[in-house]
């Protein structure tokens, strides 16, 4: 099946390099406290990250995190995931100030080998769910190569995840890697009998595969 020969991050050079990798960090907030209430997204994202970090790779993770309206909003900042990322990575992760403003040109310039820095809320700017082309080249223009690693949101055309793949070298990574195989075996190889269990809200996004 097509879809799992998708190149993985282990197929390409990275030692060195600075690769932004777009995570699916949209994780569910106490409402009183702002604190993380569950961090499986996180966690799942630690294979590709952990490996970019053995590897020497510069890293910036890009994510969004709730649907802010206009612009910054406190309640909707990435701190409380790059603090928890932190902890779960054992070393320090920056948090730049913007996305493709000064501060983060600065952090992601200042990185060494094997250093992390998370960009703000990528949906600050609306230009991310626009996917406005040169709002996702000068994003691009922050790396040399692009992991997508949010499955969660890969079927969405935005700057982050199908912008930055007009610009950068594309690749997946591990938890896109894992979904894409998985799903490659239930579509080619399916023990017989079996029942498929379609979820969520969005009826009217599955009804032609329903069909």
């Amino acid at each position: 099946m097509a879809m799992v020969l998708k190149k993985s991050v282990e197929d390409i050079q990275v030692s060195g390099k600075r690769v932004i990798v777009r995570v699916d960090f949209n994780v569910p907030l106490d409402k009183k406290t702002g604190e993380i209430t569950d961090d499986k997204r996180i966690r799942a994202a630690l294979p590709t990250i952990s490996y970019l970090v053995k590897q020497g790779a510069k890293v910036v993770l890009v994510s969004h995190l709730g649907r802010p309206k206009s612009g910054p909003e406190a309640k909707f900042s990435m701190k409380p995931a790059v603090d928890r990322l932190a902890a779960l990575l054992g070393q320090p992760v920056a948090l730049a100030a913007d996305v493709i403003g000064e501060d983060a040109k600065a952090k992601v310039a200042a990185l060494k080998d094997g250093e992390v820095v998370m960009l703000e809320n990528v949906r600050f700017h609306k230009e991310e769910t626009k996917n406005v082309p040169s709002f996702a080249r000068e994003l691009a223009s922050l790396a040399d190569v692009f992991v997508n690693d949010a499955f969660g949101t890969a079927h969405r055309a935005h700057a982050s995840t199908a912008g930055l793949a007009n610009y950068l070298p594309a690749v997946s990574g591990y938890l896109i890697q894992k979904e894409l195989d998985v799903m490659g075996n239930a579509l080619d190889n399916p023990k017989r009998p079996f029942v498929a269990i379609l979820g969520g809200a969005k009826v009217s996004d599955k009804i032609g595969v329903i069909e």
